[in-house]
């Protein structure tokens, strides 16, 4: 039933449908949301090691690196406006989420991801331009709105779009975009750090904009998706959509089961409080854990911060930015791995794979670090540099198969549809904050725990490996309105939130 890669054919689950173009080029141009949030991503950490950016906006930390005698290798960068910087984008994120989550039921998908465009392109302008700190703020809290808009709107519109059959590859484009926009930065920053000039992180941010584009011109060129056209009660045109997405007459099994869940969802009157309802105890616990845990591996602590990372390490400048551009290359190479194997092998599969991996790449990076990298004393050699660089791509590469596109693709599928919306914004919500508090105190913990952040980062591995193991089900090829049925009344834990409302008919009229 999952099975069948780009195939056409029938049986989107239970579904007649066909992988029509429309599907496929809806979908590209969708997640082109993604390629603004990981370019952003990959720009701040190259834009925050380049000395002429240090010397103007941060005269502090240029001043720690400059000269000699004051260097730490793991304190050269701990910096509280430094952190806030690329933080500040994650806190306007979290907050415009909730906005964000009523255009998405309210106004639509493609609506919300139109305005997480202009968001991205006036935040770009502000950034370029910026001759102050207060500038560059202000810029960022901007593309933070952006992402929040984007985060929220995207997985959704990609989940209710695809087939069943083809769901996890087609929502993963959104990860995959993701890891394009970090290399496409990285390779950004090495060029433009070889400039002479003072202007070299003014080009690495402006280019932003060539992203927020694809996407505004994306969002103008896609339309809305039936499940949210008939949550609106535009019945007809959600039809006619469905028809043209699916490639076939006969949608009117999907359309009736659209349709039933968008009564039910439009009799929710407070869509947050709905959330709380003991039903939707089980996603709603599995999507926030899987956003924080996501956020905890330490992936956005590497990607952040990958070139300043590498130079802490002893990597000169031009090596670290070198390096953090393969990282780069092997995340969005992993990424296809996923893309190939969400709907073959599941989704359980790659996370506990993933889990034992990561794992053990950071207790090797602990191990090597702790015993050759001092605070004052830098004794990594050339070729434990390399081995330090594979373990870093060992750890990347399965991040990037994993809990990368799976911490977005799940929570995405798992809600009712009364619940979705919602249930995506608290996700964001929990990703954002995770990934603000990990940016804004990753270099200040690097400075103090030293080379004991990889063992940190490993024992939540390790606490996220189990978690999967026994309480995230299965969702590959079950249709996206038929979870509670298919998934969580056979749960061995997470059915006994399902049959109460099942079983009790006053807990039914409650829940």
């Amino acid at each position: 039933m999952a099975g069948g890669g780009f195939g056409t054919g029938t049986g989107g689950g239970d579904f007649e449908a066909k992988i029509t173009p429309l599907v496929i080029i809806s979908c590209i141009l969708a997640s082109s949301g993604g390629l603004m949030f990981g370019y952003d991503v990959g720009i701040s950490g190259g834009v925050t090691s380049m000395p002429e950016f240090l010397r103007e906006f941060f005269p502090t930390v240029y001043k720690k690196n400059s000269q000699p005698g004051l260097e730490s290798n793991y304190c050269k960068y701990d910096n509280q406006g430094l952190q806030l910087f690329t933080s500040s984008l994650y806190l306007a994120a979290l907050v415009a989420t909730f906005v964000a989550s009523y255009t998405t039921k309210s106004l639509g998908r493609k609506l919300t991801m139109l305005m997480a465009g202009i968001f991205f392109l006036v935040g770009t302008v502000f950034n370029a331009a910026a001759v102050n700190l207060a500038m560059l703020i202000i810029g960022r809290i901007l593309l933070g709105c952006g992402v929040g808009f984007a985060n929220q709107a995207v997985p959704l519109f990609l989940s209710e779009v695809a087939p069943t059959r083809i769901r996890g590859s087609l929502n993963i484009l959104f990860q995959l975009m993701c890891t394009i926009g970090i290399l496409v930065a990285n390779m950004i920053n090495y060029g433009t750090s070889k400039m002479s000039g003072p202007n070299g992180w003014r080009i690495s941010l402006g280019l932003a904009a060539i992203p927020a584009l694809l996407l505004t011109m994306g969002s103008l060129i896609v339309t809305d998706t039936p499940n949210s056209l008939i949550a609106r009660g535009k019945m007809e045109e959600g039809k006619a959509i469905l028809k043209k997405i699916r490639g076939v007459d006969n949608v009117e099994p999907e359309f009736l089961e659209i349709v039933e869940a968008s009564r039910a969802a439009n009799e929710v009157k407070h869509p947050f409080r709905n959330l709380l309802k003991r039903r939707n105890r089980p996603q709603l616990v599995i999507a926030i854990c899987m956003q924080i845990f996501q956020q905890l591996t330490g992936i956005n602590a590497i990607m952040f911060y990958a070139p300043v990372l590498f130079k802490t390490l002893g990597f000169k400048s031009d090596a670290s930015l070198y390096s953090s551009a393969i990282t780069g290359a092997v995340n969005v190479l992993s990424t296809v791995v996923s893309i190939y194997f969400v709907d073959r092998a599941g989704r359980r599969v790659l996370l506990l794979e993933a889990g034992v991996q990561m794992f053990l790449s950071q207790i090797v990076i602990t191990v090597v670090l702790g015993i050759k990298l001092k605070d004052d004393v830098n004794n990594l050699g050339h070729g434990l540099g390399i081995l330090v660089l594979v373990f870093v791509c060992s750890f990347v590469a399965s991040f990037a198969w994993s809990w990368g596109p799976l911490g977005w693709l799940i929570p995405s599928e798992i809600f009712a549809l009364d619940a979705r919306s919602a249930g995506q914004s608290v996700a964001v919500f929990f990703n954002m904050l995770f990934t603000f508090i990990i940016a804004q105190a990753f270099l200040s913990m690097l400075c103090h725990m030293m080379f004991g952040i990889f063992l940190f980062f490993a024992i939540w591995v390790f606490a996220m490996t189990l978690f999967t193991l026994f309480l995230i089900p299965e969702t590959k090829g079950v249709p996206i309105e038929e979870m509670t049925e298919r998934v969580w009344k056979k749960h061995w834990f997470w059915k006994r939130y399902m049959d109460e409302v099942e079983d009790n008919p006053k807990a039914q009229a409650n829940a």
